[in-house]
This record gives C-alpha cells, structure tokens and sequence, in this order.
C-alpha cells in the first residue's frame, strides 16, 4: 500500500516560493537595485523646503514668563563666598538644567524658567536674606546657592 502524502497548503508554498528568491542571486540584485532607485527617486521628489520644529506661538516662551513673575530664581541656600545666592548665567537657548543627588538616585532634569532682561542693571546675586548654608556633607546639587538663569537675548 502506497504512503499518503498530506495536501500541501497555500501558506507552504509561499514559504518554499520566498527561499526561493532570497536564493537566487539575480533575484537578490533586481531586489537591491529596485529599493536604491526608490530610494533616489523618493529622495529627488522630495520637499525642498527645511523642515523646522519650532513654537509658533512662544507657549513655551509664555509658560516661562509667568512661571518666572510668580517664583523666585533661587532656591534656599546660599553660595558660600558671597553670603547670598548666586546666579549662574547660562547661554538664551539653554532650557533644561540637570540637578544631582547623592545617595538614593534622585537625578532629574527640570525647565530654567527665569531669564534676565537686557536692562538687568546687577546680575548675579540676590539680595540678603534668610538663606541657610551649604551642609557640611551636601546630599543635592541644590544645595551649592548656585542656579542657573538665561541670559538676555
């Protein structure tokens, strides 16, 4: 008596059809050169504008101006060589600083809100006040009385 061969099914044969073409180097070459002449070709048809990604309406430049009338610029400690907190200015672009803790891992990032004006007459330091000193042992970059604000434009 003869064996029976199962039926083959249409999912079978597409599989025995692409190792078939991924084996045959003439495939391969007519496959490589038709995605390189659609890909010049999507290349030259292209847009000739740049692309830009930007905030057409200043949101961001809103949320910092109201964040920075409402809250002051440093926080509660003080730089130990001036008595008072101290500003660090940074470039108009800058828009994120990067804070450090020691120990558990409070690393974060956070918005520089504040910006002096180009009529700011003593950048720098803020007036005297009841600032606590840096720790002997400072568990957070905080905690050195230097913060950054963004230079005028």
């Amino acid at each position: 008596m003869a064996e029976r061969t199962p039926p083959v099914r249409s999912s079978q044969r597409m599989v025995a059809a692409k190792s078939t073409v991924l084996e045959d180097p003439r495939a391969m070459k007519r496959i490589v050169l038709c995605l390189a002449a659609l890909a010049a070709f999507s290349g030259l048809a292209g847009s000739t504008e740049e692309a830009q990604a930007g905030d057409p309406y200043a949101v961001t430049q809103v949320w910092n101006h109201n964040f920075a009338q409402t809250r002051a610029w440093h926080g509660n400690y003080y730089y130990a060589p001036y008595g008072q907190p101290t500003a660090l200015v940074v470039p108009p672009t800058a828009h994120l600083r990067q804070t450090y803790s020691w120990g558990v891992s409070q690393n974060t990032n956070h918005p520089i809100y504040h910006q002096y004006g180009r009529s700011a007459s003593t950048p720098g330091a803020a007036a005297p006040g009841r600032f606590q000193p840096t720790p002997n042992w400072p568990s957070h970059t905080d905690q050195f009385g230097v913060y950054y604000v963004r230079g005028p434009w």
